[in-house]
């Protein structure tokens, strides 16, 4: 059996960290040791894409994060280990624990999983391999994991089996509860004769930040516009892993905090994975300013209508924890709610505004 301290404390020396993931019976002695261990962080995500896509994001913030979860939510993190890290070479440190391994009784719901997990990492181009089982092979794996990564810009994946890891209790409970702080939902304004098309807003969004803020556009039009208006250096275009770009300046505001952020998301990606809302408002980034351009319709697919027109944006976001909420229709409104946002840093904020279908 591995230590998991001995474990945890060479990864730091590598200088791997935060930890981020979905607990497994099989990780109890690592999420345990990181709990307790006041240098070392761990994310809780409410599921394998999320915490891919929040790890993709603090890696940008020039973190070097692990992602841990087990291998029956490996399908929850195909699109951003595909769309996202495959594209943009986000070498994320992936330890995925091996349920329903051949040859050992497990419950049913892991059986065809266990069978196809090394194949699964093999399609999606990810290096893998057995996960240490003694001590003395920890050093030469976490390096050889680490020369893979700078050298291929792509993930690797430690397999981890049943027992591999020796039993870690935990003896405190980590960070004390969070005392809920209510957040503000701003009136919304007066529908306007006209709303603006999703181009004008974000031109309004660029124009009003210059490149003084860390701009992170969804995918469809959002990416495409934001790029047609102007590209920046402070631009990040999320091309894929539709619903993920909201999670990923998530990531980068928890360890970047010296530029404010802004998510320009829209209403058919937040929907997709609307899990981002309940993590922002839990770890109630200051600086994070989550914009949805609502147009009803997913524009960049032929304009189906989407479900938003029933969904009141700045209360979900409100009641996950968000400090400041509200809904506006004009450039004019949507202006005031911008320099709003610019002079209250004590975010997160949601800014909502409803949009003209088109392009």
């Amino acid at each position: 059996m591995v230590s998991s301290k001995l474990f945890i404390q060479a990864m730091a020396e590598h200088g791997f960290g935060p930890y981020i993931g979905v607990p497994c019976s099989f990780l109890k002695p690592f999420i345990n040791y990181v709990i307790e261990h006041p240098e070392l962080d761990y994310i809780p995500a409410t599921n394998e894409g999320e915490a891919i896509a929040v790890a993709a994001g603090a890696y940008l913030a020039g973190r070097r994060p692990v992602v841990m979860f087990q291998n029956s939510g490996l399908g929850n993190a195909v699109n951003p280990l595909s769309s996202l890290c495959y594209i943009f070479r986000i070498p994320l440190l992936l330890i995925c624990t091996w349920r329903g391994e051949p040859g050992l009784k497990d419950e049913p719901q892991h059986a065809l999983m266990g069978q196809i997990t090394a194949k699964l990492f093999d399609l999606l181009r990810i290096r893998s391999s057995l996960f240490p089982e003694c001590d003395d092979r920890i050093v030469t794996a976490i390096e050889g994991a680490e020369a893979h990564m700078e050298d291929t810009g792509l993930p690797f994946a430690f397999i981890m089996r049943k027992g591999t890891v020796d039993p870690y209790p935990l003896r405190r409970n980590g960070e004390q509860r969070r005392r809920r702080t209510p957040g503000t939902l701003l009136e919304p304004e007066a529908e306007g004769p006209e709303r603006p098309f999703r181009a004008e807003a974000i031109a309004m969004v660029a124009e009003s930040f210059e490149d003084r803020a860390l701009l992170v556009a969804t995918t469809g039009k959002t990416g495409r516009e934001l790029f047609t208006w102007g590209d920046r250096p402070t631009h990040l275009y999320v091309v894929g892993s539709m619903g993920c770009a909201s999670s990923l300046g998530l990531g980068v505001a928890l360890y970047q905090t010296a530029w404010p952020v802004i998510v320009l998301d829209g209403d058919g990606a937040a929907l997709m994975r609307m899990e981002a809302m309940a993590s922002i408002g839990h770890h109630r980034p200051r600086h994070l300013t989550h914009i949805i351009l609502d147009n009803e319709v997913c524009d960049s697919t032929g304009g189906q209508e989407t479900i938003s027109p029933s969904i009141d944006f700045p209360r979900v976001a409100v009641a996950c924890g968000y400090a400041t909420a509200r809904t506006v229709t004009t450039l004019t409104g949507f202006q005031a709610a911008l320099r709003q946002t610019a002079r209250n840093r004590e975010g997160p904020h949601l800014i909502h505004i409803k949009l003209r279908r088109g392009t």
